[in-house]
């Protein structure tokens, strides 16, 4: 391309279009690249992640002993560490428990946020509300808001509960 004029303001229009050119493709090379943008992507997953697998864990159909050792399945492919080895050892036990008590619960992430994520270390804090809708084996469904705090580990398959703890309600946290 030949550009030929000879006034100063088409020198100038030149001058300041390749400017913002060259600016604009500056700013996209700096913000594929940006450490603030990779955690962003970070700290998405893993509040992604975490909802998911809390209601995953707050989540159980009771009504037949298949559906119930679904459930634990799942609540095994959501978690990691000491609270996956805890839902293990209580296998066999809780499968009873769960059986004899024949209700349905389903749990619903309402609101949740990340309170810290160390991505060298691959650890998070989440803290979230449930809506829990508890449906007995017999009689009508009621739902109960709860709270949790839970402490997220990122492994091979994504972030995964680590710890899971309920959050009294009325207390400072």
């Amino acid at each position: 391309m030949t550009v030929r004029t000879k006034s100063p303001i088409g020198w100038a229009a030149l001058l300041a279009a390749v400017l913002i050119c060259a600016l604009g493709a500056w700013s996209y090379t700096e913000a594929r690249g940006d450490r603030t943008l990779a955690y962003a992507k970070s700290r998405d997953a893993a509040l992604a992640d975490g909802k998911r697998h809390l209601a995953r864990l707050t989540t159980m159909n009771g009504k037949s002993a298949a559906s119930v050792e679904s459930g634990l399945e799942a609540w095994l492919a959501a978690s990691t560490g000491p609270l996956r080895e805890r839902l293990r050892s209580s296998r066999k036990k809780d499968a009873g428990e769960l059986v004899r008590a024949g209700a349905t619960v389903h749990g619903k992430v309402t609101d949740a946020a990340l309170t810290a994520l160390d991505e060298r270390a691959g650890t998070a804090a989440l803290i979230a509300t449930v809506d829990v809708v508890v449906t007995p084996r017999t009689g009508r469904a009621g739902t109960e808001r709860k709270r949790f705090e839970a402490t997220l580990a990122r492994t091979g398959e994504g972030w995964k509960v680590k710890a899971l703890d309920a959050v009294p309600v009325g207390s400072g946290t």
